[in-house]
């Protein structure tokens, strides 16, 4: 006699009862969906890079790499402590090439919907990061881990080495990526002012307050950039939106036209030279033209001797002990005085051709959070070239903003790089064009 099957309700789904025979054929239906799932995100993560947009910025990276050669090897071989050694900045920037590239190719291989995972834990070690940065010790700099350069205490590492980073550059990434899927999770929920509208711009403003604490300015900038645009795609409510466009404007108006933000500057002691410098650069006494404002006056000569175009590729003159940080902030300055109007609008053609296609890459994204991880990345990469050839063109005060691709720094090309990857990992997964 066949033994009888149990029938006892053991489970319930939506309040209706299963027996153990039907709980047990529900859970393998459940699996098999979970392995159909996991096959189809791994089919999609296999799908075609965007070649537009890793062409533009390997040509972007290209041409950096050699403008960063004739702009650095002066300031290189004129320095003892680099060992006099002309390459040493293109070397060393080259190591760093090849190694963001591989990066960038191995981000790029992963499905993106993984990234969710590392929302909250990025976000917690670059606060982290950037907590280590500002804590107060004995050393010099009046700071108890963080290693200082041209008199900004920004870094972390082993001194006198180049594994030195910026926790900055990391916070960016970190803040893209989990305001991405925190974002694309509370979608019905951003126009609402406790969930939407203060939870995140609460997170922004205390990473934005650590690190102009460094004190960084520009990158304090370049996050609360990036945190603005996406939330104004995330869906805030739109009177929170002007209430930002009237506080950037009468920011910028504060700036211009009084000298409230100079006389803060000066009540905080940094940097408040900058904001004169801008205004009127070949004003002053000599010694003013000499010391606040010599960098921004050679970064205008240089522009202005290459002319419509330029003095031709490594011959440019302010490099060589005139121009400071020519292979740094004022690179381009150096792109613009060797190839002329004609090379330095090329290459921000390049430039807006890369942010163009990224935000394209954004509208056809496949969900939220891949547009959302694009929007931050693009919005990055505008925003911090923007910014780099205003300050070189003297349109805003100096900031020391690096040039994306261009500028000596090879953690900061190695995340840029990264983000790159994040880009073309979600490129993946966007549904090709369907054939008339």
């Amino acid at each position: 006699m066949a033994p009888k099957k149990n029938t006892r309700p053991i489970r319930t789904r939506n309040g209706i009862p299963l027996t153990r025979d039907e709980y047990r054929q529900l859970k393998r239906q459940k699996e098999r969906e979970d392995r159909r799932k996991r096959q189809e995100a791994w089919e999609a993560a296999r799908g075609p890079l965007d070649m537009p947009f890793l062409l533009l910025a390997m040509m972007l990276l290209g041409i950096g790499l050699i403008m960063l050669l004739s702009a650095s090897f002066p300031n290189a071989q004129a320095s003892a402590n680099l060992g006099n050694d002309p390459l040493y900045f293109i070397k060393r920037q080259a190591v760093f090439a090849v190694i963001g590239v591989g990066l960038m190719l191995w981000v790029s291989k992963i499905n993106y919907e993984r990234f969710r995972g590392l929302a909250r834990l990025g976000l917690w070690m670059s606060l982290i990061l950037l907590f280590l940065v500002i804590i107060p010790g004995p050393k010099a700099n009046g700071r108890l881990l963080a290693i200082s350069a041209n008199g900004a205490a920004r870094w972390l590492g082993i001194p006198n080495t180049s594994l030195t980073f910026q926790p900055s550059d990391l916070a960016k990434l970190g803040l893209i990526v989990f305001f991405a899927e925190s974002i694309s999770k509370k979608r019905e929920k951003m126009k609402d002012l406790k969930e939407g509208f203060l939870y995140h711009i609460g997170i922004l403003l205390v990473m934005v307050a650590m690190t102009a604490l460094e004190p960084h300015f520009s990158g304090a900038i370049l996050i609360a950039g990036i945190g603005a645009a996406m939330l104004v795609v995330g869906g805030i409510h739109w009177g929170w939106i002007a209430a930002g466009v009237s506080a950037v404007g009468l920011g910028t108006y504060l700036l211009a036209f009084t000298d409230v933000v100079e006389n803060f500057f000066k009540a905080i002691d940094y940097n408040a030279s900058r904001i004169a410098v801008w205004k009127d650069p070949f004003g002053g006494d000599l010694a003013f033209r000499r010391d606040a404002a010599w960098q921004t006056i050679q970064g205008l000569y240089a522009i202005g001797s290459g002319g419509l175009l330029g003095v031709g590729l490594g011959k440019s003159r302010q490099k060589f002990g005139f121009l400071p940080e020519a292979q740094n902030d004022y690179i381009f300055a150096v792109v613009l005085e060797e190839l002329g109007l004609v090379g330095g609008t090329l290459i921000m053609v390049l430039f807006a051709l890369l942010i163009i296609r990224g935000f394209w890459l954004a509208i056809h994204a496949r969900d939220r959070f891949g547009s959302l991880l694009i929007v931050g990345v693009t919005t990055q990469i505008a925003l911090q070239t923007f910014l780099n050839i205003a300050v070189v063109t003297n349109l805003i005060p100096a900031t020391g903003i690096s040039l994306p691709f261009f500028s000596s720094g090879g953690t900061a090309l190695v995340i840029q790089l990264v983000e790159v990857g994040v880009v073309l990992s979600v490129s993946r997964q966007i549904p090709a064009p369907k054939a008339w």
